[in-house]
């Protein structure tokens, strides 16, 4: 069901500024991630930490839900869809994957405020949750700047699916073209999908590493 004009523009407005203001929560929270991994003063660790657990609750987790969800009124309101091309798609992973691995660390964001809010931050265990924080917010960070270039600069490649569809379209209203204009139609995949693969690829199995070694989840 294609949106009208005034919807879509709404739908539109409300997606950029719920995916702007993730993307900048996450990036205070890497700030207040490395204040705490730096920082001397007890009290002022003490705070950050306490601060990481109130803004992830309270903006990052609503902010993430409501990119995703606009996101997908967006994609399913215009003729872009959510299958048809490779960036909609790469998109709409990275968002459900980033939303995913959120709630999966709200654990050990928890678990050091709350070790923050009874006593003094000391020992192997709060020193690797706190570099899993920093590492996390970093990752995050990375991947929601490339969801946001994906929809900026909307790279073309239509998916099988996207491609059986435009054939199915074509069939039922065949385009007048000039002759020079028939040719086959490419199924290739684009280069950039392929990188965009090999990056997702490399971070899940950063993620894995980081977990098995002891990184991940408050591992002692």
């Amino acid at each position: 069901m294609i949106m009208t004009s005034q919807a879509r523009k709404f739908a539109l407005t409300a997606h950029v500024i719920f995916s702007v203001g993730w993307l900048g929560a996450v990036a205070g929270f890497l700030a207040l991630a490395i204040a705490g991994l730096s920082g001397q003063n007890p009290q002022t660790v003490r705070a950050v930490y306490l601060a990481t657990q109130v803004i992830t609750w309270y903006v990052i987790v609503p902010l993430s839900f409501a990119s995703l969800l606009t996101g997908l009124v967006q994609s399913l309101g215009t003729t872009w869809g959510l299958f048809r091309h490779y960036w909609v798609l790469a998109k709409l992973l990275i968002n459900v994957l980033a939303t995913i691995l959120l709630l999966v660390h709200t654990m050990p964001i928890g678990e050091l405020a709350n070790i923050a809010r009874e006593t003094a931050l000391s020992g192997v265990a709060a020193g690797r949750l706190q570099i899993q924080l920093v590492v996390d917010a970093g990752l995050a960070l990375f991947a929601l700047l490339v969801a946001t270039a994906l929809g900026v600069y909307k790279p073309r490649g239509l998916t099988p699916y996207g491609w059986r569809k435009q054939l199915e379209e074509r069939a039922v209203s065949p385009p007048v073209l000039a002759p020079s204009a028939r040719e086959p139609i490419r199924r290739s995949q684009p280069r950039w999908v392929f990188v965009t693969e090999i990056v997702a690829i490399h971070f899940v199995v950063l993620f894995v590493i980081l977990h098995l070694t002891g990184h991940g989840l408050g591992g002692h």
